[in-house]
């Protein structure tokens, strides 16, 4: 099983705002929505409140301790081993690891690949991804195309773990 994070990030590693996404980009969810369709993501509560709905064509596993907590449509996982070994029993081979903050820091090491779209401005913001140029092992594999959706431009990346 192949466990890769993908999310998009502004100029100063901003990801998100009072648990939403500080921009809107038309491209970048295209981009979003061919790499995961028919794969599993993997998300935490706030991350699928923040969507509304189970993502169509994915196999939605939704990470919350709060036993109270149910998604109709979800498999909800109570710790990260069992998130794990959920992920693990579907006939795929990409999981993607899509938010939030929390979930990101808990599952980065166990990423091989992050998708990463580079939002070449700075939003306000109150959760930060690292960056992963000034990790040891990262190093960037390759950057893609380029767009621009409202003004904002962007470049889809792709980095590996060494």
């Amino acid at each position: 099983m192949k466990i890769s994070a993908i999310l998009a990030i502004g100029k100063d590693g901003e990801i998100g705002l009072n648990g939403t996404l500080p921009w809107q980009s038309k491209g970048d969810m295209q981009h979003f929505k061919n790499l995961t369709s028919g794969h599993c993501v993997l998300m935490g509560m706030n991350t699928y409140k923040s969507i509304g709905r189970p993502l169509p064509n994915r196999t939605n596993i939704v990470l919350s301790n709060d036993p109270s907590f149910v998604v109709e449509g979800a498999i909800m996982a109570r710790s990260l081993d069992e998130a794990r070994e959920i992920a693990s029993r579907y006939n795929t081979d990409d999981v993607f690891v899509i938010g939030g903050a929390s979930v990101y820091r808990q599952m980065l090491d166990d990423c091989d690949t992050a998708y990463i779209t580079k939002v070449h401005k700075a939003f306000e913001a109150d959760v930060f991804f690292p960056n992963l140029d000034e990790k040891e092992n990262w190093v960037l594999d390759s950057v893609g195309e380029s767009g621009e959706d409202n003004g904002i431009k962007y470049t889809f990346t792709t980095y590996k773990k060494r």
